[in-house]
């Protein structure tokens, strides 16, 4: 339940459209849900703007698909996102509940209309790309539809520069990159935009699984830029979705 949908709720009660005891019992299960084996934040769309994901890893298909029935029933028509879903719970989510879109291990439902924002995620090479799609889909889930740029790593840095004037329009970018990390410095001195880096666990062995990519990007020239944890491209995309679903409520300082 957002705040339009709390409000709508209570504007159907003062005018008799909903009797008090079906609110009351709409309001009892906002705060969260208890499946027994799991405890579903209702409450998370209220103060986040964005519903609680559903995290594959650990769970049973059941487990998975039982979860996300819950999201659907009571999140109000906001979007819902199963992230790295194994095949067997794919199966059983999509199964249980249609009208699935499944891209890689990634899964959503009523994903949001698109919104005028730009957004570009940016690969540096075709090894990241599972990454990005996880990032991608998230995004669009919320209505951020990104455009894309693939494989324009700094070992051939003219494919990056090619493209200079969509970085410099982009609203945001996300850059994914592995072995050192640099492309996201690159990037981040080509355009004013905010810049969120996803390290990948891509590389050869002092890359570390991703640990070198993560300290390069951390260390990086290019003032501003926030960095996520390795590999994970849903962080990168609920980073971006903040900055244009959350806008900041600006109170009055008093001195």
């Amino acid at each position: 339940m957002d705040e339009a949908a709390l409000r709508q709720l209570l504007d159907d009660v003062r005018d008799g459209r909903t009797d008090p005891d079906d609110a009351v019992s709409r309001l009892r299960r906002l705060p969260f849900a208890d499946l027994g084996f799991a405890r579903v934040d209702h409450h998370r769309l209220l103060r986040q703007g964005m519903a609680e994901a559903v995290y594959g890893p650990g769970k049973t298909p059941d487990q998975a698909a039982r979860i996300v029935a819950e999201l659907l029933a009571r999140a109000e028509g906001s979007a819902v996102v199963l992230t790295r879903a194994s095949a067997e719970q794919v199966s059983a989510v999509t199964e249980t509940n249609p009208g699935a879109t499944v891209t890689g291990t990634t899964v959503v439902w009523r994903a949001a209309p698109a919104r005028s924002e730009r957004v570009v995620v940016v690969t540096a090479g075709t090894a990241d790309l599972v990454v990005a799609d996880e990032c991608c889909a998230t995004l669009t889930a919320h209505g951020l539809v990104p455009g894309r740029l693939t494989d324009v790593g700094v070992a051939g840095i003219h494919r990056i520069l090619g493209h200079v004037d969509e970085l410099a329009e982009a609203d945001a970018v996300v850059v994914v990159a592995g072995m050192e990390g640099a492309l996201a410095s690159v990037v981040g001195g080509l355009t004013g935009a905010p810049v969120v880096a996803v390290p990948t666990s891509v590389g050869y062995g002092a890359g570390l699984d991703g640990v070198t990519a993560l300290l390069g990007m951390l260390a990086s020239c290019a003032a501003g830029i926030t960095v996520v944890g390795i590999d994970n491209g849903y962080g990168a995309a609920c980073a971006v979705a903040r900055l244009f679903l959350n806008p900041v409520r600006r109170t009055e300082v008093h001195r």
